[in-house]
Formats: structure tokens, sequence, C-alpha cells
């Protein structure tokens, strides 16, 4: 649970600038996918109609969702991207600039939620869904509102669907913007595993003119998350998909430090 004063604090309401906010969550299942390591991803499982649509970003994040919530008939999805169907609204611009007609078909997916919408109709479910952009900061805050979702309404699962693609050379260097690849996570409140997650902006505060982390470059420095009033030292990543991938994989713990904030993750195998 929330060690900052409830749930309200994960809405975003105003508190002490110190202390820093963490939650804890049920975690079921993960599944990870990567572009560079995992060619195509295979969707059998969608219509070949609906299939044909999809865009690369859309078919990884649907391969990641069906993998993690396959089974389930009902699940509430979240679905987070930082630069969402950039690409898709990137070649309908070009479109208009070349006094070309644009599809309706490219138009409607081009939105952010086209991705959560387009699942809900591959598992004929209409559970409430959203859709979560934060700029290099989207996986974090996606996980922060799951869990004010899974607060909510605790007996119904909330699939998490993270993808992201790079926005391209045209847009010019953007940092952090380095991996192709999904990943899912279902948080349940019967899963075997805890995940326990740590913002903390006041650590960024006192590094004012602190280097950026967006680098290739894997930082073997380490830094601290408070779990169950242990203090674990926690390895640090360059990025933010790549710390959490740690975590999963190795239930331990993993921090990544933005420009204005530190993220830190700690999964563990639930005491219930």
């Amino acid at each position: 649970m929330l060690t900052t004063q409830g749930r309200s604090e994960a809405r975003g309401e105003r508190r002490h600038a110190s202390a820093p906010l963490s939650w804890s969550m049920p975690l079921a299942r993960w599944a990870a996918w990567s572009a560079a390591e995992d060619g195509v991803p295979d969707l059998a499982f969608v219509d070949l109609m609906l299939r044909r649509r999809l865009s690369a970003l859309s078919k990884m994040a649907m391969k990641v969702a069906h993998e993690c919530a396959g089974d389930l008939a009902q699940v509430k999805v979240l679905f987070a991207s930082r630069h969402g169907e950039l690409n898709r609204t990137t070649a309908i611009l070009d479109d208009i600039v070349g006094d070309q007609p644009v599809s309706p078909t490219a138009f409607s997916l081009a939105v952010l939620n086209a991705m959560p919408g387009v699942l809900s109709i591959a598992r004929h479910d209409r559970s409430a869904s959203a859709a979560l952009s934060a700029g290099e900061q989207t996986l974090g805050y996606a996980l922060l509102e799951a869990y004010a979702q899974y607060r909510d309404e605790p007996g119904v699962p909330v699939l998490v669907v993270y993808a992201h693609e790079p926005a391209g050379d045209r847009y010019g260097p953007v940092a952090d913007d380095l991996e192709r690849g999904a990943l899912a996570l279902l948080i349940d409140a019967n899963g075997p595993h805890m995940l326990d997650c740590e913002l903390d902006k006041a650590v960024a505060e006192g590094r004012a003119g602190s280097e950026h982390s967006g680098t290739a470059r894997e930082d073997t420095g380490h830094e601290e998350l408070r779990h169950d009033g242990e203090t674990l030292p926690l390895p640090a990543f360059p990025t933010h998909s790549r710390a959490l991938l740690h975590t999963l994989k190795h239930l331990s713990g993993s921090t990544w430090q933005a420009p204005r904030a530190r993220w830190s993750w700690h999964c563990h195998v639930s005491a219930h």
C-alpha cells in the first residue's frame, strides 16, 4: 500500500517534496517483447483483417498483452507509450503536405488509445481501458496509475501494456529513446509476487546540473530502496524499461535516474 498518506497522493495531489512516494501491488505475471531479439510477433489470435491494420507498435503491444491476459475473460487495460503512434501520424502529415488523401483507417488508428480499442475488439472484452503518456517517465507513471486503478477495484485485474518505438531521426535527438519493444504486467490480487515501487523527486532536486541518464552505457553505480525496513543496494540502468525488466527477471531490485526524479523497483514473492 502507499506509504505517504494514502492513494489520493497517487492521483497527483500535493505532498512534501522530500518524502518519496512508495506503493506496492500484487503481480500475477508479465511478458516482454524485444524487436531486436524476438523479430516479428505472432498474432494468430487476432482476426486477419484486423491484424493487417495494426502498426508495428500495436503488434508488439498486442503480443505481450495476449501472453499476460489471453486466458482472462475480462481485464481492465492501461496502455502506455511515450510517443504512441507517432510513425503513423507522421505518415498522415506527409500525405497532407503532399496533397494526398488521408486514409480514414490510418487516421482512426493514429490516436494514443487505438491499441486498447483494437485489443478490446480482438478479445470481445468491453472492460474499461485508458491510455497514458508521460515523456521519458511514462512507464513509471503507468505503474502508478495502475496502482490507483487496482485500489479502486481490488477484485478486478489491471493489465498494464507499455510499448515504445523511437521517434526517428527527423525529430532530432531524443533522450532515453533507445529501445524498441513492449512490456506487459498483470496486476491481480491473487498474484504470487509483489512489486514495490518508489518515486523520489528529492534525490533529483538535490543534484542540480547532474548528467542526464539517457545514454547507451549501463551505469554500474548503486542506489537504495527501503523495503521491509531494510536498505537494499540496487543496480542502476540507463533506461526505464531496462531497469524494470531486470527487476522482473531476477526477482530483485533496480533503479533509474531521470532528470528530475529517481525511480526504484523491487519484486519479491508475496507473503500471502
